[in-house]
């Protein structure tokens, strides 16, 4: 266990943002400023990815509202397999995908999304995607206090169908490893490949509704947003 007194500032940043009552991407900033204060360094290295990712388009092929979206089966944190066709026969489905449980910002994101899954069960489902093994799947899905299904898109082949996965690039790798994140026991693969941390709104016919995308991990689609996109995709 870590004694680094800068990592603890930051769990106790993490620990604020939870309590705040500000938007979710208000919190997520607030999350990043005192990030930025604390490590600089690393701070401008993602801020440096960011660009880098945005430079090449990260992000600009990925399916659109109007768009089919392109069907999954992935295993839930129980090993139950799901797939987006059987979803979208109950309901229409906000597809979540989240990079890990290791992060703070996916962290706070499944936090609020479990918070409001009430008011979004009376509009349609929520599914979240990681890249993780189930073990750490089942974690994300614990730390949130989440009801809904955790997928596994092992090795981000779903990811990669999207064209959503993104390479961190071995500048990241070690600020990540150096912050003790094992990303590759995580996933159980030395990619250090992720997905953009999106969200598509699915409707019945399993036309995209709403897309939110952003290779800046530290934004995220608004809870209002994605509601109002489900009530749109009824």
């Amino acid at each position: 266990m870590s004694s680094d007194p800068t990592a603890q500032k930051v769990k106790d940043a993490v620990l604020s943002a939870l309590e705040s009552d500000g938007s979710l991407n208000e919190r997520l900033a607030a999350i990043a400023n005192r990030a930025r204060k604390l490590y600089p360094d690393f701070a401008a290295a993602i801020d440096r990815l960011v660009g880098r990712l945005r430079d090449a388009g990260a992000g600009a092929a990925a399916p659109q509202p109007g768009d089919m979206m392109p069907d999954f089966m992935l295993p839930d944190e129980n090993g139950h397999l799901v797939s987006l066709a059987d979803l979208v026969k109950r309901g229409p489905v906000a597809v979540c995908f989240h990079r890990g449980h290791w992060c703070p910002y996916c962290r706070l994101n499944m936090i609020e999304l479990a918070k409001a899954q009430s008011q979004i069960s009376e509009l349609g489902q929520i599914v979240a995607i990681t890249p993780e093994r189930w073990r750490f799947a089942s974690a994300l899905k614990r730390q949130a206090g989440a009801t809904f299904p955790v997928l596994t898109d092992m090795d981000n082949g779903y990811a990669l169908l999207l064209n959503i996965a993104i390479w961190l690039g071995p500048e990241m790798e070690g600020f990540i490893a150096q912050r003790g994140h094992d990303l590759p026991s995580y996933q159980g693969n030395k990619s250090w490949v992720v997905p953009i941390p999106a969200a598509f709104v699915v409707g019945t016919d399993g036309v995209i509704a709403a897309r939110y995308l952003d290779p800046d991990y530290r934004q995220r689609m608004s809870i209002e947003a994605l509601i109002a996109a489900l009530k749109q995709a009824r």
